[in-house]
C-alpha cells in the first residue's frame, strides 16, 4: 500500500519561506531572512532535527525528508508533502525524481541538487512553478548559499531566490 501524503492548508497574507538542504547547518542569516514569512517549508536534507525546532520558533514548518535524513527523528519525515496555501496546490519533495506525477499542483517544490530554480514548466495538468531555493547549508562546490521565498494570492504563486549576505 501507498504511504499516504501528509496535507495541510493554510491561509496567509505573509510570503511563504522555503529553505532545502542545511544538512544540520542552520545560519543566523537563513533565520533572519525568513523572519517573517508563513509558514516555513524545509525540503529536505535537514540533517539535524534541532534546525526544524529553530525554525518552528519563527512559525509553522511542514518538511519532507531527504536522502541525508536517514536516522533519528529526521528519518520519520515523509517523502512528499502536499500544500494548499491560499487555495494554491504545492508538492514537496526533496528528490525532484521522486516527484509524484498523480499529485494534480500549482507548484513543485524541490531541493536536492543545491542549484536554485525558479522556473514555469507546461505540464499535463497546466502550467506548473518547478521551484528549488538550492541550499542554505554547508558550501558544496562553488554554488551559493540561498533560500527561496514565494508569495501565493489571488493573482498566482511568485517565487525569489534570496542569496545569503556571507
Amino acid at each position: 500500500m501507498a504511504e499516504a501524503i501528509p496535507s495541510a492548508t493554510f491561509e496567509t497574507d505573509a510570503p511563504v519561506g522555503v529553505i532545502s538542504d542545511t544538512h544540520g547547518l542552520l545560519r543566523d542569516e537563513a533565520l533572519a531572512l525568513l523572519a517573517g514569512c508563513y509558514p516555513l517549508i524545509h525540503l529536505g536534507d535537514v540533517g539535524d532535527p534541532a534546525v526544524l525546532e529553530r525554525l518552528a520558533e519563527l512559525a509553522p514548518v511542514h518538511a519532507v525528508r531527504g536522502n541525508i535524513d536517514t536516522e533519528g527523528e529526521c528519518a520519520s519525515l515523509p517523502l512528499h508533502r502536499r500544500l494548499v496555501i491560499n487555495g494554491r496546490v504545492l508538492q514537496l519533495v526533496h528528490d525532484i525524481a521522486d516527484i509524484d506525477p498523480g499529485m494534480s499542483c500549482e507548484a513543485v517544490l524541490h531541493g536536492h541538487s543545491h542549484k536554485p530554480r525558479n522556473e514555469w514548466r507546461e505540464s499535463a495538468s497546466g502550467r506548473q512553478l518547478w521551484f528549488n531555493p538550492g541550499a542554505a547549508g554547508k558550501r558544496r562546490f562553488r554554488l551559493p548559499i540561498t533560500l527561496g521565498k514565494l508569495w501565493i494570492d489571488e493573482r498566482g504563486i511568485r517565487g525569489a531566490i534570496v542569496y545569503l549576505p556571507l
